[in-house]
Parts: C-alpha cells; structure tokens; sequence
C-alpha cells in the first residue's frame, strides 16, 4: 500500500466513523465528511442532520469553512458516501458545492445505493475535474450504519 493510499484509507475511515453521530432517520442516509488541505491537514468535518434535521455532511464541513478565507484549492473531501447529485431539500447539490469549493479530490467508500434517487455524484465531480477515489473495502461498514435506510435490518 503507498502513502498516499494509506492517508486516503485512514482519513476516510475517520469520515465512516464520523457518520455515526448523525441522528438516525428511515428517510436518509447517515453520512460522515472530513475536509483535509493539500498537507493532509484537517479544515473542518461534518454529518449528516449535524445542524439541521435537512443539512448534509459534505454541506456542514463546507459551511465551517466558508467565509474564512481558507484556500480549499488542492484540498480533499473524504465522504463515507458518494457525495449527492439531486437535492429535494436544497438548491445546490453536494456534489456541486464541492465543485464551486475548488476542491481538488473526493474519497468515498461506497455509491449512493438507488434507495432515494439516481445519484450521479461522482459522474459531476469527474466531468468537471474532481479526483474521485474509491476505496470499497470500508463500503460494509457504511451500509452497517444505514442497515435501516438499506432494509438491511
């Protein structure tokens, strides 16, 4: 396993964690994201409902570091899931946030299953430049989390 390998499964593994502070609700994934900059050093983390009952990971450790001045360029998001393509409950999807955000990498451990929506998270942030990397072997422990959501309970 590389070093960059290493950092990515470990910063993400963070992220699976995090996901379980999220409130648990049967219309909603329970989803964990950590901002890192480009010296693997933590800007902000987030979870789902963390906020508010309609506020997404990836949104809450966005909003920490918006208006801060922090340079996100370079910077990496680690999401237990793959960050949301079509949003009900707000205008800009989280997918699109990470765009507008400069954001150079997404690492996530498993797609959005077709429970609620066809999501195409990772299709957006590869068309306009986003790194994504996968790392699926932390995918069980993201479906553990959201058994319900995934009727796996």
């Amino acid at each position: 396993m590389n070093r960059r390998h290493a950092v990515d499964r470990e910063w993400l593994r963070l992220a699976v964690d995090l996901a379980r502070l999220s409130p648990p609700v049967e219309t909603a994934y329970a989803v964990g994201a950590i901002i890192v900059d480009r010296r693997d050093q933590e800007l902000a983390r987030g979870y789902s409902r963390e906020t508010d009952p309609r506020v997404h990971a990836e949104e809450s450790a966005l909003a920490k570091v918006a208006g801060t001045g922090v340079d996100l360029t370079g910077a990496t998001v680690y999401s237990s899931l793959e960050p949301c393509s079509i949003r009900g409950s707000r205008s800009r999807p989280c997918a699109e946030l990470i765009i507008v955000a400069g954001i150079a990498r997404v690492v996530l451990a498993l797609r959005e299953p077709p429970v609620f929506v066809d999501c195409h998270g990772v299709e957006l942030l590869e068309a306009a430049g986003v790194e994504v990397v996968e790392i699926p072997d932390l995918a069980d422990r993201v479906r553990a989390t959201n058994a319900r959501v995934l009727g796996l309970e």
